[in-house]
């Protein structure tokens, strides 16, 4: 793979347009950004770079960048119809396995989560099980508006880390 640093605009995008789910504006970000690449040849690095857009976006593209990700275990999972990263992530942690019992749960707590919050729940799931994660989301549905827009936030940066690491190194 040619290194980050050394892709022209077209191709940086194209590989990198979708660590940040369905967000290509975060990699177009970082292009804009200008400066010294040579950090982007590390996962660490990279990700340095696209999670600065992401912390300089407005609220409401912040927001719209949360409600780019599905549902955990949610009806796109059971359809077959989440990218390709999503779907691989979900499962490794054992969420396309759910019994009917921790479906059903999670179908509760899904609607529950985005009703109260305006987005869907979001967690970095690679190495944790269904009752991890059961039991993250049972205790984030608790928190305030503001708490929880910042761990989300926080969660998809794990995500593109995660994912980063996966596509570079």
């Amino acid at each position: 793979m040619t290194k980050p640093s050394l892709m022209d605009d077209a191709a940086f995008v194209a590989r990198f347009g979708g660590v940040f789910e369905h967000s290509p504006w975060v990699a177009e970000g970082a292009l804009a950004g200008g400066g010294d690449r040579s950090a982007w040849d590390t996962a660490d690095g990279l990700h340095e770079a696209l999670a600065a857009v992401v912390r300089a976006a407005p609220r409401e593209r912040q927001l719209a960048l949360l409600r780019a990700h599905p549902d955990l275990a949610g009806r796109l999972a059971m359809a077959g119809e989440l990218t390709a990263a999503s779907s691989a992530e979900q499962a490794s942690a054992g969420l396309d396995k759910c019994s009917p019992a921790e479906f059903a749960r999670f179908t509760e707590l899904n609607g529950a989560y985005t009703a109260k919050f305006g987005f869907p729940f979001i967690l970095a799931v690679k190495g944790k099980t269904r009752g991890e994660i059961l039991e993250a989301f049972e205790a984030r549905i608790h928190n305030d508006a503001e708490t929880e827009f910042a761990t989300a936030l926080a969660q998809v940066e794990r995500i593109a880390l995660l994912r980063l690491r996966d596509l570079v190194g």
